[in-house]
């Protein structure tokens, strides 16, 4: 079967998968976009945060549902290792259920949301509940809905900023795609402790790896996509761990279920995961920048391909240390003496991951613009019902 191009807008129109095929190739170009928003914004991003990040007292969640939650898990780490505040994600499905372990009504706490829609139940009734039991909140809202509840009901308000992301970015796809990148990006951007400067020179040069991945992997990727791989198995460590979730979860959600789809990371893959490899899966290594991470995804990389259980071994990533015929390395300029970190690579790797799940999606006869139809599953999520403690 012919692999169909991102660019080829009147086959996915045919394919139900137009709007998620455009928002997938949009990433570099609206990364670009964001650069120059955030150029305009930083006075008052700054003002906002003043000097919170300095004090070890301050709590900063990043908080999210979902996907959006994974972009949480992608940024804090980084970010909790570059300032005296404590940083952590915790996801609003985890914040809801147990919020004595996360929140102390004595302790300064940031909220960061992250929301596509800024109307899922869970990011709503987030931000009441850390007005109801901390003293000192703040919230900082990156959304890419202007319409959303979370962009309403900050408006006016002096203890919230909202941070718009580019108008297309909020897809109009069942799929988080540009909606996630930008929000990741634009985390990484507001809370690094690099000048503002060299922040938004990172956002351009992401943008041209991905312009340039996508040229490289698209073709590849849905060739790959033709094959009957029945699991889908990702593996990354750090940063990136949260980026192999995500990448499963894009399986998930356009295959509707028909492919499994699991994360891992190269060490804990060993300690009882692996029993899942079969002729019929998949298995990809998202790569480190680091080369300590690297060393451990070699040694896995190595056995898997000795050992010859699973269909298929493949990685991506920056470095041709890899081997083997059917891996992807982003061999470009912009990246040869890169120091950029696992985080702000993560959108890179990703749309490696997204055409994948959008070409099986399509191989499956699925329409990928809304793989469910019957309403199962659906873009914002309903049935929701908020307890108080």
């Amino acid at each position: 079967m012919d692999v169909t191009p991102l660019s080829d807008s009147s086959a996915w129109q045919r394919l139900g998968g137009a709007d998620t095929a455009a928002e997938i190739a949009q990433q570099p170009a609206l990364w670009e976009q964001l650069a120059a928003d955030l150029a305009q914004a930083r006075e008052r991003v700054q003002a906002f945060l003043g000097d919170r990040l300095d004090d070890p007292r301050q709590r900063v969640l990043f908080t999210g549902a979902g996907s959006s939650g994974f972009i949480a898990d992608m940024v804090a780490d980084r970010i909790n290792a570059q300032w005296p505040a404590d940083v952590r994600a915790v996801h609003t499905t985890s914040l809801l259920t147990h919020p004595a372990l996360y929140l102390q009504r004595d302790r300064p706490t940031l909220l960061v949301s992250f929301g596509r829609s800024g109307s899922s139940p869970e990011s709503v009734a987030a931000v009441d509940l850390l007005r109801a039991q901390v003293d000192d909140a703040r919230f900082l809202d990156i959304t890419c809905n202007a319409d959303g509840e979370l962009a309403r009901r900050g408006q006016g308000r002096e203890d919230t900023c909202t941070l718009l992301m580019p108008a297309a970015s909020c897809d109009r796809a069942f799929a988080m795609t540009s909606s996630l990148s930008c929000m990741l990006l634009a985390a990484l951007c507001v809370f690094d402790a690099a000048p503002w400067q060299q922040r938004l020179e990172r956002l351009d040069q992401v943008a041209a790896l991905a312009r340039e991945g996508l040229a490289q992997w698209s073709q590849a990727a849905g060739a790959l996509a033709q094959r009957p791989f029945q699991r889908v198995i990702y593996l990354a460590s750090g940063p990136l761990e949260a980026l192999a979730r995500e990448a499963a979860l894009k399986v998930l959600e356009l295959t509707a279920g028909q492919v499994l789809a699991l994360a891992n990371t190269p060490l804990g893959f060993r300690h009882g995961p692996k029993s899942t490899l079969d002729g019929a899966t998949l298995v990809v290594m998202m790569r480190s920048n680091h080369a300590l991470a690297r060393r451990y995804e070699q040694d896995l990389l190595d056995e898997l391909r000795r050992d010859g259980v699973a269909g298929q071994v493949l990685a991506i990533g920056p470095h041709s240390d890899i081997g083997g015929g059917d891996d992807y390395s982003l061999r470009v300029p912009p990246l040869a003496d890169s120091t950029l970190a696992d985080s702000w690579l993560a959108p890179v790797w990703l749309t490696f991951a997204q055409v994948f799940a959008l070409q099986r999606s399509a191989a499956l006869d699925l329409t990928p613009d809304n793989p469910f139809p019957d309403g199962t599953v659906n873009r914002v999520v309903k049935g929701v019902t908020i307890h108080q403690g």
